[in-house]
Order: structure tokens, then C-alpha cells, then sequence
């Protein structure tokens, strides 16, 4: 080949890589054998390791940097975590030492351990991680280690205990290609690519089975280029910590060109330091003023777009609320700014377009052109209550138009209006420091006054208020700024009630206080019995114990509306039916009697953070509600969740069988529906009434739609529920966005179980099923942006799964914003039609698994 046709190739120095050694501790794949009863009866400390029992071990990882047979940091250790379906740990360690001081020998020694005993620990594997590959090159993306069984992970530098071994099995083949992939090294074809990747999940699955090596996954940072070993070519002197790093110098080949602005300008990665970051550029304001022409404002009042210029605008204002616009973009909004005063989608994008530095500016957009704008949706209102907008009067806007709801409708946004509240006490606090020249008014845009006001008036909405500042405040005790702002509110809200007028507000505030005295209660209780290390018929023994003792005042109360849904009044409890469930939190259930002389069942978790659990509900529910609102009812069941404390909560319980339990003792779901509802007479309906038959069919497919919208993971038999009328529904979402601890999860939840429940695929019944999931995407597909707000004032609650920075656009990824309506259509079919052999395969090992858990 000639030397000039060669291409170029661009990499960095690991010199002038100064961001901390960090990756992320994944998971743990493998089956790991129990030990044998004869080993147990002989060794009887056995029995406190290994998967012996129902509940996975307490495994945890140890990581230490070594080179040249030296450790180079301390061993650090994951933090506990209660496995549920696998061990995931997802936990990202971060190393006090740089990238640019790590010799080319340096490796990181990984071992599992697993509890042997009180104060006793045994190695399940160890595996030792060169960072540097044999071409001196810095690893990157994720890796599968082989874990050496019942060892420590060994890192001298001739180490026993090496991540891979000599002979290379067909899933290690296959990565090596998906890195290639990933890398660009292989051409990429969507419709082939679809093909490979699931036959590659059947043989991930048969490899897993057959295989009986376990395996620890990482993942190391992604740079955008090479990294290669290189030492400094002079001292570095040393800086205090008030100092910034200079800018590092990156190396390319003489003949490529500079690396990538992403690479540079990560700040996570790179400190740069530029002095003149934080000033105006002079030609860029000048240009600005000059394109927006100030002095012109009288012409543009009457300024109206020609045909090409409209829909460019039109364009514009479709755009999902997390594009950035372009200053193009922006001076475009400008110009036609009292044009667009008629157009409610305008307002958010106008507001982006505002140069808010520029107090002319500023003057002119809100107080000229804000009072003028017409009526907005409540989508837009929602984005404007953001961090993004600390103008006072821009939020007061937001919250004026915010009051054409009605209770039902603020009772779905109440929790990220809670959420919103942050973003005032920002502007407030941070007022004194801003500069008085300052166009922006930080003043209070009255949004905690308008929902107190809110709450006063409705028992129900305050109720929810309530327990949402709660919740809050237990989790911003350390935090002194939060924490005043919600005890202020707090506070705000007790002493209104107090000096309501009607006697019936009055008494809101006691109510309050024995709704806090019952959760305390029972809280206390669940965490014991989760504690306590009896038996399950022992716990379930002891809590109706305690619900039969009238000291504890739970068994016969006065009147008291429950705290997870205000409507049901309560008056009891009924110890005999009450119970402990024997998953790993070991929630009760409990059946509460009602003033109306019915059962309330309800299930107390302790230990388990319900906040993303509440989320995902109030999300369904806020679907169920755009779908009736165009006359499509697809039987969605929204139990009532609510969080009342960090790591504690009440769930509805809906009498109901998961798919598992059903296909154990019916055979079949149809079977399962035959039996509670049977219509021998009907012959379309295979002996199932129609209308349960019907309710099934339009339930699967609402729970298709909702769950492939909000990314929800793990699904297997055990949480895919169906009641005896025929609702089918799901549970458990500890997994959403995206976020799978499977491989490979398909993006829309159907298994083979539910299909036959319709008659199979060739049925009319899955026909309409199909044609449900059409109708209730294309209607939810409308409110993307009222969805995507939601779950972007949600990103500081420190939920989970909404933690990452790229959430939201994932999440705007499932309506497929950048598609026509008949496109994205044809593409969700094309999802729908892919079900997945290797989700039947974890299916049926997860179906084993709780099998020989209950042996």
C-alpha cells in the first residue's frame, strides 16, 4: 500500500491523562454449585454460604491497583447491596491516584467474597486486570474476567490468577467482535446487525448453561481515541489544590490530525484552563445585537413570516424540550417574537432564544412579550418550573397557568411540583450574590404558596402533599439550604390548617399526626421482623401477634384515612389474614377493615427505597388517563404506591397470581381465566367470558406500550401478574430507563405465556392486541413532552435509575421524535414482531432458579 494512502491515526498520552483510575463494578455471571448435604452435615459452617437457601448470598468485591508486585492504593470494597434476581452491583470506583502516574505494569486485582460465618469470609474467585494491553495501549469499555474459583485474586507480576485464560471460548470470540464493532472496525448494516445480536443472545444463553466458569464484568471509561502508555518527558511540578492544571498536550502522528474536540473538552476527563471562558465575546455580542436589531423592536410587531420561514419556525417549535437550539435558531425566534406571542408551543423555545445576560433583553421579553402570550399546555408550564428558568416571573407564569387544573390533574404532577420547589430555593438563596445590574428577578414566584393553597382545599391532594414533604425532608437533613425550604413549607402548610375556619380543616393536622404515628409503627415492626433471623411461619406468627394486642392500638382505631390512598378510611386490622411475603425485604401484608365494612389489603416495605416504584405508577396512571382522554381504555392498573420515608413505603395489594405461579397450577392462562370466569357457550372466547377475554387482551397491551416507553427491565414470570377478571398487569420496577441486568433485554415486553393466553399469534384476539398497541402508542406518542418534563424535574430526587446524565434523551428516543407518524409505527411493529429466544432462556432459568430456591 502507498505510504500516502495510508490513514491517519490520532491518539493521547497517558501522561497528560490527569482524571482519577475509575471504572465500574457490573455484575457476576455464572451458576454457582450449592454445596452437597453431606458437605453441610460434615462442615455445618457451610450453611452460612453458597446459595443454599431462597435468597442469594451477600456477595460483595474487593479491588486493589498493584504494580510490580506492589499495592498501589488500599483494597476498596462494594457496599452491601440485597440481591433479588442476580448479583448486579453497577458501582463505580474511583481510585486516588491519575491515569498519568500509573507504571506500564500496573493491573487491578479483583476478588469475590462471600460470608463463611459471623466475622468469617471466603474467597468465591479471584482475577487479576492488566490496564495496559501488549501494545502499551490504556483498556477501555467493558470486559469479562475469568474468575479463578475458591481463590484470592493474586497481583504479583507473574500472577496465577490472570483475567483470561489460555484457550478462548465462543462468547469470548464473539466480544472480541462486538469491540471491533463498537471501535468501527466493522461496517455496521441495522437490518443485519439486528440478526447478529440475536443470534448471539441464543449463544450467550447456551454458553451460560454449559459453562462452568464464573465470570466478573467491568467497565473502564470510553475515550474517543487510543490511549498509549507514555511517561512525562520532564518533571511535573506540584500544584496546590487551589491551582488549575494546565491544559494537556495531546499527541497525534505527524501526519494525523489534532484529537477531537470531545476528547479535550470532557470535564470529567481534561481541566483546561481559559481565562477568557467566562467573558462575552465582543464579536459574537455585537453580531447579536446587530441580527436582533434592538432599535428596530416597532417594525417587528408587525414582522410576519413568508411560507419558507414559517416552516422553518414550525420545525422549531416541534423540537423535544432537551434540543439545544442554534444560535441561528434563536435569533430566527427572535425576530418573530410578537408573531409567535399567538402560538402556545412558542413560549419555552422564545424563552431559550432570550440572551439573559443582556438586561435590555431580558426588560423587553418578560415584561413586554410574557404578559402577552397566549394560554400555554401544561407540558410547557412544567419545563418552565425547571432549573433552567430562574427568573421569578417566568416561574410565576408557569404557576398561573398551572392553576387551570383541576385536583385530579395536579394530584399526577404534585410530585415533581414537590420536586420544582428546589429550583426556587436556588434562585432565593443564591439572590444576594447576583449582580444588581441584573435584569432577572429572583423574587418568589409563589409556586410553594399555590400548592399549600391547593392542599388546603382538597383532603386528598394534602394528603399527598404531605407525605411528599416528608419524604423530602428526611432526605435533606443534611442539607441545610433544602432542608430550611421544605420545613418551611412544612410549617406554612400545619399552621394554615390550623387556622382554617372549618372545623373539618382543622382536624387535618391530627389526622396527619396518627397517620405518622401508625407508619412509625409499623415501620418499627417491619424492620425487625426483616432483621430477626426466624423462620418466614415464625415472623408470620409474631406480626399477628403484634396486631392482636390492642396496646398497639393497629387491631380497632377511630376512623382514619390511609396515608397511601386518603379516599379509603380505615378502622382496623385483621391479624389472622395479615402475613409476612418470603421475598429478601420480607414485606407484610396487611388487611386493614374499612369504615364502608370491606378489606383494604396493603403491603409495608422496609429497606427498600419505594421512590422509583412511585414514580413509575404515577406515570402509569398519568398514561391511563391521556389514553381515556381519547376514548381508549386499555384496563391499566395503577395500584397506589407511596413512599414514606427513604428506605420505606405501602404498595396497594391487588389480588392477582404471578404468570409463573399460574403456568405451575393451570397449565396455561386461559386455563387459569376458565376457572374463575368459564362461559361454555362461547366458542371465540375458548370458554373464557368475552369481556375477561377482552380485558386481558387490552390490558397486555397497555403494560406493552407503557413499559417499552419508560425502558422497564427485568421482566421474567415472577413480576407479570394477572388477576382473576382477567387484568394483567406488571410489578417491581427496580429497573427502568433502559437499565436491564439481563443482556440483550428486548425492548418490548411479550412473552410466549401471554400470547397463548390471546389464542396464540395466529388468534383475532392478538390481532386486536396488536392493533391496541398501535392506537395507544400513536396517542401517547402526542405527549412526549409532557412526559419527558415530568421525568426531567425529577433528575435532582436522587431516584436511581434518573441519576445518569443521558436519561432524558433516552427516554425521548422511545416516541421516536425524528419519525413520521407512519414510520415509527411500522418501527414499534417491527418491535413487537421480535420475540426474543433468548428471553424465553432467562425466563426459564429465572423459573429454575425460584424452583430450586423453594426446594
Amino acid at each position: 500500500m502507498d505510504k500516502d494512502s495510508k490513514e491517519d491515526f490520532t491518539f493521547g498520552r497517558s501522561c497528560d491523562l490527569r482524571a482519577p483510575v475509575t471504572f465500574r463494578i457490573s455484575q457476576l455471571e455464572g451458576l454457582r454449585e450449592p454445596k452437597s448435604f453431606t458437605e453441610i452435615v460434615n462442615k455445618p459452617e457451610l450453611r452460612f454460604h453458597g446459595q443454599q437457601s431462597s435468597m442469594l448470598s451477600d456477595l460483595y468485591v474487593t479491588c486493589q491497583l498493584v504494580a510490580d508486585n506492589k499495592p498501589l492504593t488500599i483494597p476498596f470494597r462494594t457496599s452491601f447491596k440485597a440481591f433479588k434476581n442476580g448479583y448486579t452491583w453497577n458501582e463505580w470506583i474511583s481510585f486516588p491516584i491519575r491515569y498519568c502516574d500509573l507504571p506500564l505494569s500496573s493491573q487491578i486485582t479483583f476478588t469475590v467474597w462471600d460470608i463463611a460465618g459471623p466475622r468469617a469470609a471466603v474467597p468465591v474467585g479471584g482475577s487479576a486486570f492488566r490496564l495496559f494491553g501488549k501494545k502499551w495501549t490504556l483498556r477501555r469499555g467493558k470486559h469479562r474476567l475469568l474468575l479463578w474459583p475458591n481463590r484470592e485474586a493474586d497481583g504479583s507480576m507473574e500472577t496465577t490468577t490472570p483475567s483470561k485464560s489460555g484457550t478462548q471460548d465462543e462468547m469470548g470470540r464473539l466480544e472480541k467482535m462486538v469491540k471491533k464493532y463498537e471501535r468501527g472496525d466493522l461496517p455496521k448494516s441495522d437490518w443485519l446487525d439486528k440478526l447478529t445480536f440475536r443470534k448471539m443472545s441464543e449463544i450467550h444463553a447456551a454458553e451460560t448453561e454449559k459453562s462452568k466458569n464464573l465470570y466478573l464484568y467491568i467497565d473502564l471509561p470510553r475515550f474517543d481515541f487510543p490511549v498509549i502508555f507514555s511517561e512525562p518527558q520532564e518533571p511535573v511540578a506540584s500544584t496546590s489544590a487551589t491551582t488549575l492544571a494546565p491544559a494537556p498536550t495531546l499527541t497525534g502522528n505527524t501526519q494525523g490530525p489534532a484529537i477531537s474536540n470531545s476528547l479535550t473538552s470532557d470535564p470529567y476527563l481534561w481541566a483546561i484552563l481559559d481565562p477568557d471562558a467566562p467573558r462575552d465575546n465582543p464579536v459574537e455580542d455585537k453580531h447579536r445585537r446587530l441580527v436582533r436589531s434592538h432599535r428596530s423592536s416597532p417594525y417587528d410587531r408587525d414582522l410576519k413570516p413568508n411560507t419558507k420561514i414559517r416552516d422553518e419556525l414550525a420545525a422549531i417549535l416541534s423540537y423535544p424540550p432537551t434540543q439545544i437550539l442554534t444560535s441561528e435558531e434563536k435569533d430566527l425566534i427572535w425576530k418573530f417574537r410578537f408573531y409567535l406571542v399567538r402560538d402556545k408551543r412558542g413560549l419555552t423555545k422564545f424563552l431559550k432564544s432570550v440572551t439573559w445576560r443582556d438586561p435590555s433583553e431580558v426588560k423587553q421579553a418578560v415584561e413586554e412579550i410574557l404578559p402577552q402570550w397566549t394560554e400555554i399546555d401544561m407540558d410547557d408550564a412544567l419545563e418552565l418550573l425547571g432549573p433552567s428558568m430562574v427568573d421569578s416571573r417566568v416561574r410565576a407564569f408557569a404557576v398561573k397557568q398551572l392553576s387551570r387544573a383541576d385536583d385530579e390533574e395536579l394530584q399526577l404532577y404534585l410530585l415533581q411540583l414537590v420536586q420544582a420547589l428546589k429550583f426556587e430555593s436556588a434562585a432565593s438563596e443564591t439572590r444576594s450574590s447576583r449582580s444588581t445590574s441584573s435584569a432577572i428577578s429572583y423574587d418568589d414566584s409563589g409556586l410553594a404558596d399555590f400548592l399549600v393553597a391547593r392542599a388546603i382545599q382538597n383532603f386528598v391532594l394534602g394528603n399527598s402533599l404531605y407525605w411528599y414533604l416528608v419524604v423530602e425532608l428526611a432526605l435533606q437533613k443534611d442539607d441545610r439550604v433544602m432542608s430550611k425550604m421544605y420545613y418551611r413549607i412544612m410549617f406554612k402548610f400545619q399552621e394554615q390548617l390550623e387556622l382554617a375556619s372549618d372545623e373539618s380543616i382543622k382536624q387535618r393536622r391530627d389526622i396527619m399526626k396518627r397517620q405518622g404515628e401508625l407508619v412509625a409503627t409499623l415501620a418499627k415492626r417491619a424492620n425487625e421482623i426483616r432483621l430477626s433471623k426466624d423462620p418466614r411461619q415464625k415472623k408470620v406468627e409474631k406480626l399477628r401477634a403484634f396486631l392482636s394486642d390492642p396496646k398497639h392500638g393497629i387491631l380497632s382505631m377511630p376512623a382514619l384515612p390511609l396515608p397511601l390512598n386518603a379516599q379509603v378510611i380505615i378502622t382496623g386490622v385483621v391479624p389472622e389474614k395479615s402475613t409476612v411475603f418470603s421475598s429478601n425485604m420480607f414485606p407484610l401484608l396487611l388487611w386493614f377493615t374499612t369504615s364502608e365494612g370491606g378489606e383494604f389489603p396493603v403491603i409495608f416495605k422496609d429497606g427498600d427505597d419505594m421512590r422509583q416504584d412511585q414514580l413509575v405508577i404515577q406515570l402509569f396512571t398519568l398514561m391511563y388517563r391521556l389514553l381515556r382522554r381519547e376514548n381508549l381504555d386499555l384496563k391499566l392498573t395503577p395500584y397506589n404506591v407511596l413512599a414514606t420515608g427513604p428506605s420505606q413505603g405501602m404498595v396497594q395489594f391487588v389480588p392477582s397470581k404471578a404468570i409463573r405461579v399460574i403456568v405451575e397450577e393451570h397449565g396455561t392462562l386461559l386455563n387459569y381465566l376458565r376457572a374463575h370466569y368459564p362461559d361454555e357457550g362461547s366458542v371465540g372466547t375458548y370458554g373464557v367470558e368475552p369481556s375477561v377475554i377482552d380485558t386481558f387482551v387490552r390490558s397486555c397491551a397497555g403494560y406493552c406500550v407503557v413499559t417499552y416507553l419508560l425502558g422497564v427491565g427485568d421482566r421474567h414470570l415472577d413480576n407479570l401478574l394477572v388477576a382473576p377478571d382477567g387484568h394483567f398487569f406488571h410489578v417491581d420496577f427496580g429497573y427502568i430507563l433502559g437499565k436491564d441486568p439481563k443482556p440483550f433485554p428486548p425492548e418490548v415486553k411479550v412473552c410466549q405465556e401471554m400470547i397463548d393466553g390471546m389464542g396464540g399469534a395466529q388468534s383475532s384476539h392478538y390481532a386486536r392486541f396488536k392493533s391496541y398497541c398501535f392506537t395507544g402508542f400513536s396517542i401517547l406518542r402526542k405527549s412526549a413532552n409532557l412526559i419527558l418534563n415530568l421525568v426531567a424535574l425529577m433528575a435532582d430526587a436522587g431516584i436511581q435509575d434518573i441519576i445518569d446524565r443521558n436519561v432524558h434523551e433516552q427516554l425521548q428516543d422511545k416516541f421516536m421524535p425524528r419519525l413520521d407518524e407512519e414510520a415509527a409505527l411500522k418501527h414499534f411493529e417491527t418491535l413487537l414482531n421480535e420475540n426474543s429466544y433468548f428471553t424465553k432462556v432467562v425466563d426459564r432459568i429465572h423459573d429454575f432458579k425460584q424452583r430450586y430456591w423453594m426446594i
